[in-house]
């Protein structure tokens, strides 16, 4: 069953990162890697055409109050979001205990370096911690190894492959896991 969630109030800090519901400000942070050919594409959504596709883009997770973004502490820079969004697969759906799943995207610019996998294990503290979810799905296409690392190494359990239809309207397999709070 998908959980209440409202991050408008919530800010999260690790030792290199803030993650805080967006704000109008951003938007032009959020414009520069939301452009960059090969970042949404691992997220199921096409490169942002337009500073006004991602002014409205940014709306929605404004309004929405369960999307964070990644704030680099070093230049205050937003490098990327994290959502605690609804999960439609149907067997978390009709489970009666608290889930949500996550997903994530970071600007190109800021790959390998461990904020990622900073950022999740922060987010899953929130949910299990304080938000008390009973556990939470994450999923990642067959060819998205770098987000494959990040669900490994917060030991999220694979269960299954699926399809899922994109932003765009295709449909690509991938792979389900699914993270229990003990």
């Amino acid at each position: 069953m998908n959980a209440y969630i409202d991050i408008s109030s919530i800010i999260l800090e690790t030792k290199r990162l803030i993650l805080r519901p967006f704000k109008e400000e951003d938007l032009n942070d959020f414009y520069e890697y939301a452009k960059v050919d090969g970042v949404g594409q691992m997220a199921g959504w096409n490169p942002h055409l337009d500073i006004k596709e991602s002014e409205f883009i940014l709306n929605l997770f404004i309004k929405s109050k369960k999307t964070f973004a990644i704030v680099l502490k070093e230049n205050n820079k937003v490098i990327g979001s994290i959502g605690i969004d609804e999960t439609s697969i149907e067997e978390f759906v009709n489970d009666k205990r608290k889930c949500r799943e996550i997903g994530y995207v970071l600007s190109k610019y800021y790959w390998n370096n461990g904020y990622m996998s900073e950022a999740v294990k922060e987010v899953i503290n929130y949910c299990f911690n304080s938000v008390h979810l009973d556990y939470l799905v994450c999923c990642h296409f067959i060819e998205n190894t770098r987000s494959k690392r990040v669900i490994e190494k917060n030991n999220f359990v694979y269960v299954r492959d699926t399809i899922y239809r994109t932003n765009n309207g295709q449909d690509k397999l991938s792979k389900v896991y699914k993270l229990e709070n003990e």
